[in-house]
């Protein structure tokens, strides 16, 4: 009898959940997202290679709050056309995929751009660019594009004992695209922000060791600066990491152990877990505005505050 509860709690959870939590998100996000368009696309941001990856891993952020998020939203009132339509079910995978990786992946490049900048050594300094940073930002997102068009063959609409019913058609189909997404997606760009944030920090030391016999309050600036990247490379690559992983996790745990038996109450489990872990990689897409804004330093609220004026001036 608590099984039977247990599963209607469970199936009742999930959809409100998608359509709750999903709204918060998408707002949320939307908004945090059109202020980092606004905010690094003023001068001098704009014309920073580091800043005009982050406003690039923005914009394919609304793509996927576009693309993704309002179908997990619809579906909750059974409004999602792309559940039954053939031709949309397959679009909206790509475009969801293809968002997501270019965003996970343009904010590694910056992490990239950043250790660059950061380096004692010239040829190192003089490759950080902006027309590096807008060149590997377009094969960013045209490899994105490259390594889920798979999805127009397999993804399939209508299906059953699926997580969603827009979802891959075979267990094949399955392995490739959450092999695909796990690695390429998740893990392959988070290790990249981790490495080269380390490697920034041995950049700033150095700098600091070479810089002993400057005055005191010069000394005590850099210290500054130290801190807060610390503190904004922290934030960055943990809540990225904490909000990412599970869903990577779960897609995995679902393709294989699909053809197994499971309980309808096992069903249930994993469908609210695969909504709420799903509804997690947006949150982390429209996180980051929030986060520069905490930890990113003066520069970005600077540029923040500098809007709101321009914006309060128009008004009135």
């Amino acid at each position: 009898m608590s099984s039977l509860s247990d599963i209607t709690l469970l199936d009742y959870a999930t959809p409100q959940i998608n359509r709750y939590f999903g709204i918060f998100i998408f707002f949320f996000g939307m908004i945090g997202s059109i202020l980092n368009i606004l905010v690094f696309t003023q001068k001098p941001l704009y014309l920073n290679p580091c800043a005009r990856l982050f406003l690039m891993s923005s914009i394919t952020s609304i793509i996927a709050f576009m693309s993704g998020l309002i179908t997990r939203i619809l579906s909750s009132w059974q409004l999602d056309f792309s559940e039954t339509n053939r031709a949309l079910c397959k679009l909206r995978g790509l475009f969801v995929y293809a968002s997501m990786t270019s965003s996970f992946w343009l904010i590694a490049l910056a992490t990239i751009d950043r250790w660059l900048s950061s380096s004692h050594l010239t040829s190192h300094r003089r490759k950080s660019t902006l027309k590096n940073a807008q060149r590997g930002g377009i094969i960013i997102i045209s490899l994105s594009i490259g390594i889920y068009l798979q999805i127009l063959y397999c993804f399939d609409a209508n299906l059953i004992d699926t997580p969603m019913q827009c979802y891959g058609k075979s267990s094949q189909c399955r392995i490739l695209t959450d092999l695909s997404f796990a690695l390429i997606t998740i893990l392959c760009p988070l290790l990249i922000m981790i490495f080269f944030s380390l490697m920034t920090i041995s950049n700033v030391r150095q700098i600091h060791h070479r810089i002993h016999h400057q005055p005191l309050n010069v000394i005590i600036q850099h210290k500054k600066v130290d801190r807060q990247l610390l503190i904004m490379l922290f934030f960055q690559i943990t809540l990225l990491f904490l909000l990412s992983i599970p869903l990577s996790i779960q897609r995995l745990y679902l393709t294989f152990t699909n053809n197994g038996f499971k309980t309808t109450l096992q069903k249930s489990i994993d469908n609210f877990v695969y909504n709420l872990t799903l509804l997690f990689i947006y949150l982390a897409n429209g996180i980051t505005f929030y986060l520069y804004t905490i930890s990113g330093g003066s520069t970005f609220r600077k540029s923040l505050f500098n809007l709101f004026k321009r914006c309060q001036r128009i008004i009135h």
